[in-house]
């Protein structure tokens, strides 16, 4: 039997932090020794198999420099690989990817590093590029979330590298598609996700479809002025933000349509979901390329340029006058996310994590 070690910063709410749980999840209901390690523990976090061992290195997040807290996380995990003769680590995220490379230099355990967002941003400026492009690829694997991504960095860790999409919970599989109303998107209010955008374009939508509303279903930040901007556009009875839900399966059902409108992703976990629903689907064209393989060359047209007003509000006009185009797409969508079943998705990380040995 392996050891292997997962490592991300915390298991709070966030698509990386789900999909880290759902793999170590899959390998310890596989029969491999799983260690899940973070920095240091949230009240609210994803839950995990129980056939998992937990890890902590800071039981409350620590208020050191940078540099500090670095190089203490760094030494922990080093010790940690080597207390539990971890035979592969695997990261997941900017900082624990830096930091494993680092911490597993000159000893047995492997390194895996997995980029969950745009390296573009991920990794931008001068030591981002200089993690990205020299140390980075010095971790003997990485798992990336699209082709985009991967080719962001150097030959040397693309040969070594595999594309690995994220896990969709069967609940989503097994629900039951209605459509009956409403325009649904699913996100944290932040502005990656550029809901300030997706309101304007409702607007639009609106005017010509007042019956329809627009249902934000995610956590709001007050200081994102989301509020405001409603009131601004006298939307108050057609934007319904719904804050966190725990029946988001539930809620797409009923969806006529769901939009994603970030300006960048790594793979939409919120897109994948719907699709597994069967909602027909429109989304921004946003780097690292997620949407665009999501969606493959036959359903192109469904994305729109990033930021892209208009260009948003047309698409969603066109697919609400057009029932059965929308009933064709939503589908299409379910059968492309077959690839996101849970055994499919983690048998490729371990048919990948067994060829590194």
């Amino acid at each position: 039997m392996k050891n292997i070690l997962f490592y991300i910063n915390t298991l709070e709410n966030g698509g990386a932090e789900r999909a880290i749980c759902n793999t170590a999840s899959y390998f310890a209901e596989h029969d491999w020794k799983v260690i899940l390690l973070t920095s240091y523990r949230v009240e609210k976090e994803y839950t995990y198999s129980d056939k998992i061992q937990r890890v902590i290195i800071e039981q409350t997040r620590t208020n050191d420099s940078a540099v500090r807290r670095n190089l203490n996380r760094i030494k922990a995990i080093r010790k940690i690989c080597k207390d539990y003769k971890i035979d592969i680590a695997v990261s997941f995220m900017r900082e624990p990817n830096f930091r494993l490379v680092l911490a597993t230099w000159g000893i047995k355990t492997k390194a895996v590093i997995s980029v969950r967002n745009d390296p573009n941003r991920e990794y931008s400026g001068t030591v981002g590029r200089v993690v990205g492009k020299i140390l980075l690829p010095c971790a003997d694997g990485a798992v990336f979330q699209t082709e985009d991504a991967k080719r962001w960095f150097p030959q040397k860790l693309q040969k070594k590298a595999k594309v690995i999409y994220n896990v969709v919970a069967s609940k989503f599989f097994e629900t039951t598609y209605c459509g009956e109303h409403d325009i649904i998107t699913v996100g944290r209010i932040s502005p990656q996700k550029n809901h300030t955008m997706l309101i304007k374009a409702f607007e639009k939508v609106h005017e010509k479809f007042p019956e329809e509303r627009l249902v934000i279903c995610g956590r709001t930040q007050t200081e994102m002025g989301i509020e405001e901007l409603i009131k601004n556009l006298k939307l108050e009875d057609s934007v319904i933000l719904l804050g966190q839900r725990d029946n988001v399966p539930e809620i797409l059902s009923k969806a006529k349509l769901f939009v994603l409108s970030s300006d960048y992703e790594g793979m939409p976990n919120a897109l994948m979901e719907a699709m597994a629903v069967g909602v027909p689907s429109v989304s921004t064209d946003c780097p690292c390329g997620g949407p665009k393989e999501l969606f493959g060359k036959k359903l192109e047209t469904l994305l729109t340029p990033v930021g892209n007003i208009d260009a948003l509000a047309d698409k969603m006009i066109s697919l609400l006058e057009n029932d059965k185009e929308r009933e064709n797409i939503g589908k299409e969508l379910k059968q492309r996310a077959q690839l996101f079943r849970v055994d499919d998705v983690g048998q490729k990380w371990i048919d990948y994590i067994e060829s590194l040995f």
